[in-house]
């Protein structure tokens, strides 16, 4: 039976009594009656001897009526279920509010930070010995490896990425070219800037270009499509029934990102190097006096240094795509949140491999 509120009053003291389902649907249409009722009194008496149910939004208006009252005496209140209701609600209203956690110290700041970006690093070694384990377990058995899914990605990454590879590469050229005509033209070496614009693209800019290139589009897919598959529960479905996901989705990721990212590192260099030839020829400079200066610039060690660094940052990037894509929680910004880390931290993984194999390459004498 919906709630009903009989009030009498006389002079400052008022009496209230509530009858039937004091649920939220009917405290909502009683709190209005409730409240100007209770204007300018000072005492009150709460008769629920009528009340057949109670919830936490009628013991609120309950406990808020006590409290604008200077005086309340309670009446007829059923024992058992309707009691513990309101006790409950009294206790919770009346619990001290959460102090704030201190603010942590600049050095304490430092070392938490230091620790969370430490577990960030050995989660991702992890990955990577997990993603080698099953590897090999397809070496072993090769029909684990979907080779549909891997053309699949090879054709999203590769192909469907050579239309903003060539253009990207064509306007670095373009770029460094004019650039470097600037100063070179104050001691008359215009003729040395196919060897400048070639050591760069081939050994750092192209593969490098490259890389942030397959972070933007490819490995902010991977992490969304494996963090919807997680929001979906689709990865825990695929190990109920006993398939392993790297094996089955990482993996085909990985090779294919491995495999494109050569290919566009080198359709990187050759756009860089057409976009350079053109400025070149507006300066005045033969194709055959460009193609000679590249020619004794760069080697082939120098186009295969780039290539291996290429494929190593396809790796790093199909490798952080995949975990941010595996490791995404279940909120609705999860998904989201997966493909913005896959993005940064693709891009920051392929920058710091860089400087590493830049001291390696300089060490070994490259």
């Amino acid at each position: 039976m919906p709630a009903t509120l009989a009030a009498t009053a006389d002079g400052r003291a008022v009496r209230l009594a509530f009858a039937g389902s004091l649920d939220a649907a009917a405290t909502a249409r009683l709190w209005p009656e409730a409240m100007r009722r209770m204007r300018g009194a000072q005492a009150l008496t709460l008769d629920l001897g009528g009340l057949t149910a109670l919830d936490t939004a009628g013991a609120v208006l309950l406990l808020r009526l006590e409290r604008l009252a200077g005086e309340t005496r309670w009446q007829g209140m059923p024992a058992g279920p309707l009691q513990a209701v309101l006790d409950r609600t009294r206790q919770a209203l009346s619990a001290p509010p959460q102090a704030e956690a201190p603010r942590l110290p600049f050095l304490a700041l430092l070392g938490q930070a230091t620790v969370r970006r430490g577990g960030d690093m050995l989660g991702q070694v992890a990955f990577l010995g997990e993603a080698v384990v099953a590897g090999i377990g397809t070496l072993r058995r090769p029909w684990r490896l979907r080779l549909g899914e891997v053309l699949r990605h090879l054709d999203e990454a590769g192909l469907r990425a050579f239309g903003l590879t060539v253009l990207l590469g064509v306007l670095i050229g373009v770029i460094l070219a004019f650039q470097s005509s600037i100063p070179m033209r104050r001691f008359g070496a215009e003729i040395f800037i196919p060897n400048l614009v070639g050591i760069s693209l081939l050994r750092e800019l192209g593969p490098l270009m490259a890389a942030v290139v397959l972070a933007g589009r490819t490995g902010s897919a991977f992490a969304a499509e494996l963090g919807t598959m997680v929001v979906n529960e689709e990865i825990d479905a695929l190990r109920i029934m006993g398939i392993d996901p790297l094996a089955w989705l990482v993996l085909p990721r990985l090779l294919a990102a491995m495999l494109v990212m050569p290919i566009l590192a080198l359709v990187m260099d050759l756009a860089g190097l057409i976009g350079m030839g053109v400025v070149m020829a507006s300066l005045g400079f033969p194709p055959v006096g460009v193609i000679g200066q590249l020619q004794r610039s760069i080697g082939l060690h120098d186009l295969m240094g780039g290539l291996f660094k290429a494929a190593v940052f396809g790796l790093s990037i199909g490798l952080v795509g995949c975990r941010a894509g595996l490791s995404a929680g279940r909120g609705p910004r999860a998904v989201g949140d997966a493909a913005t880390l896959a993005v940064v931290g693709g891009i920051v993984s392929i920058v710091v491999l860089d400087g590493i194999f830049s001291i390696l390459f300089f060490r070994l004498g490259w």
